[in-house]
């Protein structure tokens, strides 16, 4: 029999509306019902003492019964996350209500959850006065920066098949032959959900390649795997972060490039283990990998920070630096937060560190990844402090780049203290998958 929580939620739900929620991220009151129901099935079946594979038949049944996905879709999804996500909930000592509050955010409300609330510690430096800014001259020297996001190239694209087929990711073989002539994947890629073909990728990088010779150097914001998020293994997704590796070093030999990771590197899609995790599910196979590849383009010196956590700190010039950071412990997809929250791996006191040092060295800062802060992918908390850090080093950080969203947009920063001063900007790179309805994009900044 079902927990008296969830019988009552599914009379209340619109199930294809907290689906096509989830999908977007823009979440309501129905995503938040769903979520408690859910996560008070699973602590009911835990309790109950059920296995793991008792969990994941369970809601398997659920997700073709109540017809959230195809039966295809749903079995991958449980098997994928089924693990994990039981590891995860069998420690918690939380119920639904502060789990949805920190997994969908505003829509149900701040729950209060004292274990997640955390804050990072300054050093006792005095914040250098403020300088009005100076425009550069006329005839200063610029340079020239590639910004490339969410790539999601799918390996299985294939021209022709079904386009408007009921899973999260069409225009593959095993989606079938089009009905129609207007249902059919075309040769480019298609506005539907489906993500880019190899030969577009190809394509766009060429066109980029030949129509701007001059770049100095690529900001390359994340997202490479494909949007099958319920067909994903560690082998597939080292796979296509090879090939696009690959694929970016033969389109622009000698050219540095800055890469950030992106929440669809890991498998299953926004698992992100802190380092405390060290059985099978520790992140270290993709983290090593990641290591191993951008070394084409990073020094030696940033190996210790990219295995432990995914981000780093390079000098690429006198007085300039850039910081890539893993906004995948912002993320609150990444169901291992709920474990522990608190600034995981360290990274944001490690970042102040690296921007008090370039502060004392008279370095300016650009700082680059992949879920923008203040999103609502991104914990509420974290922002908070990454904020923070913001406002303290206004003098220090010069500019900031992200992706994820797939749209060309910005974020403004303001003064905490005078709410009518910008003190900073974070330019919100476009994708290149059209996934969904979009023109693939690349942004050229001159600075």
């Amino acid at each position: 029999h079902l927990p008296r929580i969830v019988d009552k939620a599914l009379k209340l739900m619109n199930l294809k509306q907290v689906v096509q929620e989830v999908e977007t991220s823009v979440m309501s009151k129905m995503s938040c019902t769903a979520c408690k129901a859910g996560a008070g099935l699973l602590q009911h079946y835990i309790r109950a003492g059920k296995t793991r594979d008792d969990i994941v038949k369970i809601t398997y049944q659920f997700c073709v019964s109540l017809k959230l996905q195809t039966p295809r879709v749903c079995e991958g999804i449980t098997e994928l996350f089924g693990g994990e996500v039981v590891y995860v909930l069998k420690r918690l000592k939380i119920g639904p209500e502060e789990i949805c509050s920190f997994v969908i955010g505003d829509a149900c409300g701040d729950v209060d959850n004292p274990t997640h609330e955390w804050q990072v510690v300054f050093p006792p430096v005095p914040k250098p006065p403020i300088q009005p800014p100076v425009p550069p001259s006329a005839t200063a020297a610029t340079f020239k920066i590639l910004h490339i996001s969410d790539t999601h190239y799918d390996p299985y694209y294939q021209e022709g098949t079904n386009a408007d087929c009921k899973e999260p990711l069409c225009c593959r073989l095993t989606n079938g032959p089009a009905p129609s002539p207007a249902m059919a994947a075309g040769r480019w890629g298609d506005y539907r959900k489906c993500d880019s073909p190899k030969r577009t990728v190809d394509h766009m990088l060429q066109h980029i390649a030949s129509t701007h010779p001059d770049i100095d150097y690529i900001l390359w914001t994340g997202d490479l795997p494909p949007h099958d998020v319920w067909n994903q293994t560690r082998e597939e997704n080292l796979m296509v972060l090879k090939q696009t590796v690959e694929q970016m070093t033969q389109m622009f030999p000698g050219i540095p490039i800055f890469p950030a990771l992106g929440n669809h590197e890991s498998a299953p899609v926004n698992s992100f283990p802190p380092p405390f995790v060290h059985n099978d599910y520790s992140i270290e196979w993709l983290y090593n990998a990641l290591d191993m590849e951008w070394r084409k383009w990073l020094p030696a010196s940033v190996s210790r920070t990219v295995r432990h956590g995914a981000f780093y700190s390079v000098l690429v010039r006198p007085g300039f630096r850039i910081i890539s950071l893993n906004m995948n412990y912002c993320n609150n997809k990444n169901w291992w937060l709920l474990l522990n929250s608190t600034d995981p791996a360290k990274e944001l006191q490690w970042f102040i560190y690296e921007l008090q040092s370039a502060e004392f060295s008279g370095e300016k800062v650009h700082v680059i990844g992949h879920i923008p802060p203040g999103h609502s992918d991104c914990l509420k908390v974290w922002s908070r402090n990454y904020y923070d850090i913001i406002n303290r080093y206004e003098s220090t950080i010069t500019a900031q780049f992200f992706g994820h969203t797939h749209y060309d947009e910005f974020e403004l920063f303001y003064d905490t203290k005078d709410l009518g001063r910008a003190v900073n900007i974070a330019f919100v790179g476009p994708s290149v998958t059209p996934y969904a309805d979009l023109n693939p994009g690349y942004r050229i900044y001159y600075v």
